[in-house]
């Protein structure tokens, strides 16, 4: 535990370093505009869906997190109903250290074989309670993926994406971007198709 609140303080450190700082208005724009490159354009955020979206969501998840993993299965059902929807997934390891260490092995993979990274992030979600090193080990002998040591990359990517979720005030997840507007925790999916729905006709 100790370990991880060491590494939990290191990935949000860059956090209060942005936020110390006031921005002037010139600042600000290049701010928003890297805000949405590291939303909707990371190539290291793996991503499902339209090549070519009319409408992109963006996920924030956590592989310990119970309404996640309620949440999850809805994702490739939404960009199979809706053929111009993508899904960018971004993890935010905030329960235990089980989390940043299946989401950077999930990160690596998606990297190194994107198309593989689909299998294990569902045996990872289908996990019931927390992951430790035997679970994670066991997810992804079941998505037939292999991740000895995840890469400095994986790291890096939940660093932006702590910082992405900072500013837009996410403190928990799921937390998905829809559009103009935030989907807070977890809703049934007819509830969630009806938002995607709604975004796509304003689109």
């Amino acid at each position: 535990m100790k370990k991880f609140l060491i590494t939990l303080l290191l990935l949000l450190a860059p956090l209060q370093v942005f936020a110390a700082q006031p921005l002037t208005p010139d600042q600000e724009q290049r701010a928003q505009k890297m805000i949405a490159d590291l939303l909707f354009n990371d190539p290291n955020s793996p991503r499902i869906g339209a090549k070519n979206p009319k409408l992109t969501l963006v996920v924030f998840t956590d592989y310990n997190c119970p309404y996640c993993k309620k949440f999850d299965p809805y994702l490739e059902k939404i960009v199979e109903k809706h053929p111009d929807v993508a899904v960018v997934f971004k993890f935010l390891p905030f329960r235990s250290e089980s989390s940043l260490t299946a989401a950077r092995d999930a990160l690596t993979v998606w990297r190194a074989h994107p198309e593989q990274f689909m299998k294990l992030n569902h045996t990872l979600m289908a996990k019931k309670g927390y992951h430790d090193d035997a679970s994670i080990q066991e997810a992804q002998k079941r998505a037939g993926v292999s991740v000895t040591t995840p890469d400095e990359e994986s790291f890096l990517t939940i660093r932006r994406s702590l910082i992405v979720a900072e500013k837009m005030g996410i403190q928990g997840t799921p937390a998905t971007l829809i559009g103009e507007g935030l989907l807070p925790g977890w809703v049934p999916f007819e509830q969630f198709d009806e938002m995607v729905s709604e975004a796509l006709k304003n689109r």
